[in-house]
């Protein structure tokens, strides 16, 4: 279950940042649009995309969400993918991310494969600010 502080900043306008490892075992990271339900936070990415095979071959995955409004108040989530969606639910979720974040549907034409939606379990969940 995600603690609420950490569902409350993901559900916001917040961005945040998702680190996977690179099949050498170098993390990288992105800069992300995030959610979140009751018990995962939620990423949307596309199937081709490296952090996509990433979690494929090593589902272990870190989030930060900092706080638009105060960037010394951030939530760290180190879990890992235990469940990915694809399909119009991903599609939908696309579309609500962008209303969330940028005040306007998706661009389909910014599609190149197929939305996924990586649900992330938390193992460590950690607010600071």
């Amino acid at each position: 279950m995600l603690d609420e502080d950490v569902k409350s900043l993901a559900q916001g306008r917040n961005f945040a940042a998702f680190t996977t490892l690179l099949p050498g075992g170098q993390p990288m990271t992105h800069v992300m649009w995030v959610d979140a339900d009751d018990n995962h936070l939620l990423i949307n990415t596309e199937v081709h995309r490296r952090k996509f095979l990433n979690v494929s071959e090593d589902p272990r995955v870190t989030v930060t969400v900092i706080d638009a409004a105060n960037s010394y108040h951030y939530a760290e989530v180190r879990g890992r993918v235990v469940e990915t969606v694809t399909g119009p639910e991903a599609r939908a979720h696309i579309d609500f991310l962008s209303q969330k974040y940028v005040g306007q549907p998706y661009d389909p034409d910014a599609i190149t494969s197929e939305r996924v939606i990586l649900r992330i379990a938390p193992d460590r969940q950690r607010v600071t600010g």
